[in-house]
């Protein structure tokens, strides 16, 4: 038989993968078997037109199991595919807590959760907290009450458990860390850790913050599966966390750091390159009497974001309007914001804390709606300390004009685009200001 030329061996390393969008629409792309998971976001982010702040991630979900994981940006995309049931399948979706443990470490680990392995009565330091995960010397660990399901049974039983770089332990024991009482139940370096998305249905869970270790290997069935509970969203985020860390270490900080390069796209795609005319523009600020060179990258970035806010909302008002330039101002003002990111349309408030839930439960995390129990009314959305709030936009009006308000009038605006970059800005009667629109696009 002839031997292979390069050129082929190239052909057979492309594969296929089929990503599927938040509307349930499926998208066949063509990849190298090299590509990394951070690589796709990026091309799926030139594809669809969407806006790459870092916080897309690609979703492997197990409907069968009711189970879902955002892989690591290193994580080879086929590698994992290759270890995935024919039901499962990836999901393109925002995730903005991904890396918000590296920014506010002590929301992730509360002081209780967190020990030394061998010191029962001395914690960690705040300010050592990060640096006691990501050095492989040193012996944290996560500390605590779970509900762990029992294999092959319905039932749950409530365990003392220590998550340590070796694995997860039970005690035998009421809480006792002494080696005769801990027993391991899953191998952190073989297994991966999921969101339980579905617990109470699919597990009959005794509460909603559920999450799952499974092994890499094997064929993924149920009773190969560490199914278990915690108390809260925080002790589940705790414990999730500290799986992640002790598992991939510094290479998470350096996912975290190093920006995003097109290079690889380029390679891959032959994605179109900028020009040199424009590789050479630079942000400028012309508020004042005479231009001046924006040099401190944050400042370019928010300049840069605001004028394409001005843009976008100059050409929907221009959409909006279309043929129909007569149409009074207040019709203008109760529309105009259908073709926000952050505007859902008419979900229930349940579907809301799922979409919330999904996209990271961060601080500022928010969505408007249309109000089910006042169809003239919409709702803001927000998350807070991971807990879900919600805020009434009412309308009201003063001298014939129409305008919206949650604050009861206190302050009015004329439509809700104006309402939300204004709580972008200002925290007002919120707890704390507008930073993500939960995001849906369309592949």
């Amino acid at each position: 038989m002839p031997s292979c030329s390069p050129d082929c061996c190239l052909l057979r390393a492309v594969e296929i993968v089929k990503i599927f969008s938040e509307d349930g629409m499926g998208k066949v792309v063509e990849i190298p078997a090299d590509m990394t998971a951070r690589d796709l976001c990026q091309l799926l982010v030139y594809k669809s037109h969407c806006v790459d702040d870092n916080s897309w991630a690609l979703v492997e979900h197990h409907p069968l199991f009711g189970l879902e994981r955002c892989l690591e940006d290193h994580e080879l995309v086929v590698q994992v595919q290759a270890s995935m049931n024919s039901d499962s399948r990836f999901l393109f979706r925002k995730n903005y807590a991904k890396y918000e443990f590296f920014r506010n470490p002590l929301t992730f680990f509360p002081e209780h959760m967190v020990a030394w392995c061998q010191e029962t009565n001395r914690t960690i330091p705040p300010s050592q907290l990060l640096q006691s995960f990501l050095a492989t010397s040193s012996c944290p660990e996560i500390q605590g009450h779970l509900y762990v399901k029992e294999v092959g049974r319905k039932s749950w039983k409530k365990v003392y458990m220590f998550l340590r770089r070796s694995g997860l332990y039970c005690s035998t024991k009421g809480s006792s860390k002494e080696p005769r009482h801990l027993q391991l139940l899953a191998d952190i370096e073989e297994s991966n850790i999921f969101t339980v998305v579905t617990g109470k249905k699919h597990h009959s869970a005794p509460t909603d913050y559920g999450f799952c270790i499974k092994p890499n290997k094997g064929r993924g069935e149920l009773k190969d599966l560490r199914i278990l509970c915690a108390e809260d969203e925080q002790a589940r985020m705790c414990w999730m966390t500290a799986f992640r860390l002790f598992k991939y270490g510094i290479v998470l900080y350096q996912n975290y750091k190093i920006p995003q390069q097109r290079k690889t796209l380029i390679s891959h795609f032959s994605a179109p390159v900028r020009s040199v005319s424009e590789n050479s523009l630079v942000a400028m600020d012309f508020s004042g009497r005479i231009g001046r060179v924006i040099d401190n990258p944050v400042e370019a970035q928010s300049a840069a974001m605001e004028e394409g806010h001005a843009w976008r909302k100059r050409s929907q008002r221009l959409n909006v309007l279309g043929s129909h330039s007569p149409l009074h101002h207040s019709s203008l003002s109760s529309v105009i914001h259908i073709t926000q990111l952050w505007f859902h349309g008419r979900i229930s408030r349940e579907e809301s804390h799922r979409i919330i839930h999904q996209q990271g439960n961060v601080d500022g995390l928010f969505l408007l709606r249309v109000s089910q129990s006042n169809p003239k009314s919409f709702v803001l959305t927000l998350c807070h300390h991971q807990k879900i709030k919600h805020f009434q936009i009412l309308p009201c009006e003063e001298d014939g004009q129409s305008f919206f308000s949650l604050d009861d009038g206190a302050t009015k605006f004329t439509d809700l685009i104006q309402l939300v970059e204004f709580y972008q800005l200002n925290r007002g009667v919120l707890p704390c200001k507008l930073k993500h629109p939960c995001t849906v696009v369309a592949l």
